[in-house]
């Protein structure tokens, strides 16, 4: 049974990626508008962090007294949709918008007239949502209310019109113009002409009102636009082929740049949405014509619609090009550039009146911890991408260096090298051996190895937990979840700075040296191939179709803890090589091969 919750609005503050998703599943009367919310729910426990949080998301508020608190929400109609659910939707806060209709209309369709936004918001302990949960009822909310405040109206601001009366308007005035012929993979490539965006445009001071409007070549284009792919209505990107080079490239390319500026801001609702749409047009195998054709992809909405339509008027996307006009932005993104540096740390940096390089050099230096002091100091060389040539150079050595400890090591190159890129921020290979034994404590024997031939500079990194276990692969829960060196991706692995002996001109590079046990070496290939999307997906497909645990290290039983062997044969034989092991997971987690050069899902 669905209990009568109240519309909540969901913080991501202090929320790990997995447990957000798993909230938002859970909440039936979920809003991504916070001006629709009854309830502001999250980890928030001040009245001060309440109001804080109000304010970020551009709330206005005033207080409430406690002695005029309501101790119930108002009333609501006993039919209700989620206000602004995933599958209509991809985009969070002011984002959010119908995939095919208006708000209005789907109320209209649906639960009849639209019921008027609660005029205050309660700011509400996590706590009550998952006690109710598991009392199987709405529990009072009086004891976890952080904060109650009477909403402020805004200035109505002008109606926005609704893109089917922009396509109607554009009709009206329309001029013809030849279509374009419709291409797919292995035709159109990186065909679209970026002649705005290559040659650097001027970027407005403010952002153009997003126009919907439709020629009448492409209104006729609309009439026989190609079926949606059945694979793009699956919500999950490692049952789509994901091309290195979709034939939108150049808009992907844009997406990513908002997508960037969004992790910085610490919008994790507004990642996950971009993720998703940029998933979806990546697989898409047509190159995109029209802003319609966008608007009906899954994941997509008129949101990415209006943005299309701005590429292809312009070449670029305006909030592509925020680090330019935003000198906050501006400076968040030189710092995540650091490696070492995530995107919380470079809002710390920020936050302590930092603005460039020198700044921490000169105030932070000696708070920085090893890691992010060579990400500064050797800032300008990790930029500089790492050509295929020199990727296939340095593990040829490390393969030699390790076959010279011990004969029989193997190896494959992972990372963006095995997707088909032509150049890689740093080299990641992963070692396995037949004999488990051999396995055991050899990151630190190769890492020494190297180290003594010149080969590496700097050891940031370097864990032997799977060494510290047995090699036994670790329960996610039960029994063994005490055990040292628990988590994810529990590899033993090494990352070092890597400069060629011989000549210190040579740049310094980043690189990544795996050790897999060879009864999980198939897990381990598959989870450092993928993109990003692709490997939060196939986590997530492996969870709830399967009731399993995937992550590098092998793939765990969610129902007992113990340890799932998809990479031997039906008799228990191990498999002839890593790429084999690789290809039985997909098999027998019922999931059609993907070669790498089609899990691009960045």
């Amino acid at each position: 049974m669905t209990l009568d919750f109240p519309v909540i609005f969901l913080l991501s503050t202090h929320l790990g990626s997995e447990e957000l998703q798993q909230l938002e599943d859970q909440i039936p009367t979920l809003t991504y508008d916070i001006n629709e919310a009854e309830v502001v729910l999250g980890k928030v426990f001040r009245k001060e962090r309440a109001l804080f949080e109000l304010r970020r998301l551009k709330l206005d508020t005033t207080e409430v007294a406690p002695a005029e608190r309501s101790p119930t929400p108002s009333p609501r109609p006993s039919k209700r949709i989620r206000l602004s659910t995933p599958a209509l939707s991809v985009l969070g806060s002011s984002d959010i918008e119908s995939d095919t209709c208006s708000e209005g209309e789907i109320q209209r369709r649906l639960i009849g007239p639209k019921k008027p936004v609660d005029p205050t918001v309660k700011v509400v302990k996590l706590a009550w949502f998952t006690k109710s949960i598991e009392a199987g009822e709405v529990l009072p909310m009086t004891e976890y209310i952080v904060y109650e405040g009477r909403k402020i109206p805004k200035e109505k601001p002008k109606p926005r019109p609704e893109p089917e009366d922009i396509m109607r308007r554009a009709l009206a005035d329309a001029s013809s113009s030849p279509s374009r012929p419709r291409s797919s993979y292995g035709h159109s490539g990186n065909s679209h002409k970026r002649t705005t965006y290559d040659t650097h445009p001027v970027v407005p001071s403010k952002r153009p009102p997003p126009l919907l409007h439709q020629t009448t070549s492409e209104h006729d284009i609309d009439e026989h636009l190609p079926p949606i792919p059945a694979y793009l209505h699956t919500t999950y990107s490692c049952q789509r082929p994901s091309p290195i080079h979709p034939p939108n490239e150049a808009f992907i390319e844009e997406l990513l740049k908002i997508r960037t500026a969004r992790t910085l801001m610490g919008d994790k609702i507004g990642v996950r949405a971009y993720s998703s749409a940029i998933a979806t047009v990546t697989a898409y195998p047509y190159e995109i014509q029209t802003p319609s054709e966008v608007a009906r992809l899954p994941g997509c909405g008129a949101k990415i619609a209006g943005l299309f339509q701005e590429f292809k008027e312009t070449g670029f996307l305006f909030e592509a090009r925020e680090d330019e006009t935003d000198p906050k932005l501006a400076v968040l993104k030189q710092f995540y550039e650091i490696w070492g540096v995530g995107e919380g740390t470079a809002r710390e940096f920020y936050n302590k009146g930092w603005r460039d390089l020198d700044d921490i050099i000169e105030h932070g230096w000696n708070s920085l911890i090893r890691v992010q002091q060579i990400g500064v100091k050797y800032y300008d060389e990790f930029l500089i991408k790492i050509p295929r040539k020199e990727v296939e150079q340095i593990s040829e050595v490390i393969l030699a260096h390790a076959n010279k400890i011990r004969k029989g090591f193997e190896m494959v190159i992972v990372g963006g090298y095995r997707r088909g890129k032509k150049e890689s921020g740093d080299v990641d290979v992963i070692l396995s051996h037949r004999d488990e034994e051999a396995t055991a404590g050899f990151v630190e024997r190769i890492v020494i190895s190297l180290e003594n031939d010149k080969y590496i500079t700097h050891t940031l990194s370097l864990t032997t937990k799977n060494t510290e276990r047995g090699q036994v692969p670790v329960a996610w829960k039960g029994s063994m979840s005490k055990v040292p060196g628990t988590g994810f991706d529990t590899l033993d692995k090494a990352l070092v700075v890597w400069q060629e002996p011989g000549n210190k001109k040579n740049l310094h590079r980043r690189v990544d040296i795996i050790i897999s046990p060879w009864k999980t070496a198939g897990c381990a290939v598959l989870g450092w191939t993928s993109g990003t999307t692709f490997q939060r997906d196939l986590r997530r497909y492996c969870k709830k179709e399967k009731n399993l645990k995937f992550d590098s290290s092998g793939v765990r039983s969610r129902v007992d803890g113990s340890w799932v062997d998809l990479e031997s044969d039906g008799k228990g034989n191990p498999a002839p090589d890593m790429l084999t092991a690789e290809r039985r997971i997909f098999d027998k987690l019922g999931l059609e091969w993907r070669p790498p050069e089609e899990r691009c899902t960045n």
